[in-house]
């Protein structure tokens, strides 16, 4: 493939964003789009055309685009998915309603849990039984499996997952039922456990592919209006999607596992940040991705995020763990820390400010995008406060009202409290940041890492606006502010790596492990990764292979994830496969227990091509020939309760090694970055604002 550009797309809630890079030299072009969340290819195809418009680059010179998208959490967070069949073991079709017997509040009584996405009625049970070792307790009955497959196709149906008691041990009665499927059941997809997550986790493997089936064939159709409006325009090339777990596949994989694009989105922006930390001399970052809905963090060390297998979905309450819908896929570990810019605001029955979770998203939108909405958000309130500024938003190609800000914020907050309207805005916005700032202590406490030993990188359209105050609430001295810093998710897609996890349950006492039977499921495993990523285009000799286990103490119900060396798989070192897990095992729990037996759960197999080199001093240009300094404006200061006469600047033309002292506003047409008082900025080589912020009197 040698059409030199490629592109990015990210679909957020309220904006879509891309980003085009010229691989022969590096530089980036960024658009932003509002989204159109009706049928979120529109604007994904207005996008490239307004980027190749503006650039002047032929539909013929691109080579691929890369995207992430919020359809897959937006279809079961709303519940619009296709209707969907569960086919399991005799005596478990209510798994999806017993779940784990955990209750996220212990002392509420009328606790209310997600409904499952699979009604009773269409919950079928085969009369067939797998033992935990893989062995047949019952053999399938085929004229059985017939008869419920003929069963499942009247039911009007458009998809079914299959999971069957110990599927991930033995799949050959799923596989089987799948053919039957296939041929009694022509027009319902079926998903197979075994292929989806064949781990162990009854509840959560047969939650994972419900899912999975649920939204697979709204995707598959998205992805197919999407592909043929691409061609459209001329860009008849592969289409590839990104992960959750920070690699990039091939539609046709995507297509399969939908589920694992559920946070194919910020996954992008942890990708983009981990690259831009390191680049300014951070290996350690905490990514702080504030967009238009939701706001997200991510601790990042030595260059590489956390990861995990475990993920919530679709919860009733937003920020109580349990109460969503379990999904084990690989993700970046990410938690919500917030609300976005397009969120409500509005005074609760305790007369205290509330932000969200209930979002304006694009359409209406904040009141001030003068789209109709009404509600005040923490668009409007950051507006209000001068931190936007109503001619300059989206590079002045979307105006903004501010009149209609005032309004909304002095109906919902100022008037009930009997505040001004600036009080007012200050109250959401401190609300917020404060949220944001409470949450990622937290979550840095959980982790055992201390946050004010990282970097702050803010990303997302709202990002630069909030990072300041929340960093200083959290003691974190320094930013690192990018530039195009409202597209960086869609940035990151263009250097993540292609590449895929693969996994299977396996469950046994390490020193009871069958070494060879390990090492020949390992190089399956390899094998079909390898055919998946060169069928993405990347040459054999780049693939790189990481092998996982998953271990716990005998008598645990969670385990720790550690990389292997292939020396030690080769050896059969069953004592240094036990070190390996103690390292890990103490580095998350601070000890060990020497005298307990270790088992093995199961394996992981990555596979990836190289990471894409891009090199961020040329991504940019150069800066802008021209006086940065744009002008002055009233900005309100938090210390002085009042508003600062503040310079404003261009940030195309603040050039590497200018500096500036704060209060000051940066602005460019994707984020707009507020520096509180003396804080100290200046500018790297690859056009990065580095903030150095005062310590809190």
């Amino acid at each position: 493939m040698t059409e030199p550009y490629r592109i990015g797309v990210d679909i957020g809630g309220t904006f879509t964003d891309l980003v085009m890079i010229d691989t022969r030299d590096g530089r980036l072009f960024n658009e932003k789009v509002l989204t159109t969340p009706q049928d979120p290819s529109v604007g994904v195809l207005t996008g490239v055309e307004a980027l190749l418009r503006a650039t002047g680059v032929a539909a013929n010179e691109v080579r691929h685009v890369i995207h992430g998208t919020t359809l897959v959490a937006n279809a079961l967070i709303e519940r619009k998915g296709v209707p969907t069949a569960l086919v399991t073991t005799q005596g478990f079709r209510d798994i999806v309603e017993i779940g784990l017997e955990w209750r996220y509040d212990l002392y509420d009584l009328n606790m209310e849990l997600p409904q499952p996405l699979v009604p009773r009625r269409l919950r079928y049970e085969l009369d067939e039984r797998m033992g935990p070792d893989g062995g047949v307790l019952k053999a399938m009955n085929d004229d059985q499996a017939v008869a419920l497959a003929r069963e499942v196709a009247a039911s009007g149906v458009q998809a079914v997952a299959v999971s069957l008691l110990h599927g991930f041990r033995n799949a050959d009665h799923e596989k089987r039922l799948g053919e039957v499927l296939e041929r009694e059941a022509p027009g319902v997809v079926a998903c197979l456990s075994s292929d989806v997550v064949p781990e162990i986790g009854e509840y959560e493997r047969t939650s994972t592919t419900i899912c999975n089936a649920y939204v697979l064939p709204i995707f598959g159709r998205y992805l197919r209006r999407l592909s043929d409006g691409l061609r459209r325009i001329g860009i008849d090339r592969d289409l590839y999607l990104m992960l959750s777990d920070g690699g990039t596949v091939h539609e046709s994989t995507a297509v399969r596992h939908p589920i694992r694009l559920v946070q194919s989105g910020p996954a992008g922006g942890v990708q983009a940040t981990g690259l831009i930390g390191a680049e300014a001399g951070h290996g350690d970052v905490f990514c702080f991705d504030m967009g238009g809905t939701t706001a997200k963090a991510c601790l990042i060390d030595d260059g590489e995020p956390l990861r995990t297998t475990e993920f919530e979905v679709a919860r009733v309450f937003r920020f109580k763990k349990g109460s969503g819908l379990p999904l084990r896929v690989p993700v970046i570990e990410m938690i919500e820390i917030g609300a976005g810019g397009g969120s409500i605001a509005r005074v609760d029955r305790l007369g205290l400010v509330q932000v969200g979770p209930d979002s304006s998203s694009a359409d209406p939108g904040p009141a001030c995008y003068g789209r109709g909405g009404r509600q005040a958000t923490v668009t409007d309130a950051d507006l209000v406060l001068g931190y936007l500024d109503a001619a300059s938003f989206l590079g002045g190609d979307m105006a903004l009202d501010v009149e209609a800000a005032r309004a909304a914020v002095g109906r919902d907050i100022a008037e009930p409290l009997g505040l001004s309207v600036v009080d007012a805005a200050w109250a959401i916005h401190a609300t917020v940041n404060q949220n944001m700032a409470q949450a990622s202590s937290i979550h840095a406490l959980e982790k055992a890492r201390r946050i004010t030993d990282y970097a702050m990188v803010p990303i997302g359209g709202a990002g630069p606006v909030h990072a300041c105050h929340i960093a200083q609430a959290l003691g974190i001295r320094r930013l690192v502010c990018p530039m195009g810093a409202g597209v960086a998710s869609a940035f990151g897609f263009l250097a993540s790596p292609t590449s895929f996890a693969f996994v299977r349950g396996y469950v046994a006492a390490l020193d009871d492990a069958d070494f060879p039977a390990i090492r020949q499921l390992l190089h399956g495993l390899e094998s079909e990764g390898r055919s998946l990523v060169e069928t993405a285009g990347v040459a054999a000799e780049d693939i790189v292979v990481r092998r996982l286990a998953a271990m716990r103490y005998v008598g645990q119900g969670f385990e720790v994830e550690t990389e292997l060396s292939p020396a030690l798989l080769g050896k059969g070192d069953k004592a240094g496969l036990r070190a390996a897990f103690e390292k890990a095992y103490e580095q998350q729990y601070g000890r060990t227990e020497p005298a307990m037996r270790v088992e093995l759960v199961s394996w992981r197999v990555i596979v990836s091509g190289p990471r894409p080199r891009i090199d961020l001093r040329s991504a940019h240009g150069a800066a802008r020939i021209g006086v940065a300094l744009r002008g002055r404006r009233p900005v309100y200061c938090a210390t002085a309760r009042d508003f600062v006469d503040t310079p404003v600047y261009d940030r195309y033309a603040f050039a590497p090694g200018s500096t500036a002292t704060g209060p000051a506003v940066f602005e460019e047409r994707e984020a707009t970055l507020v520096v509180p008082a003396g804080a100290q900025v200046r500018c790297d080589e690859a056009l990065n604002l580095i903030v150095d912020l005062p310590t809190e009197a």
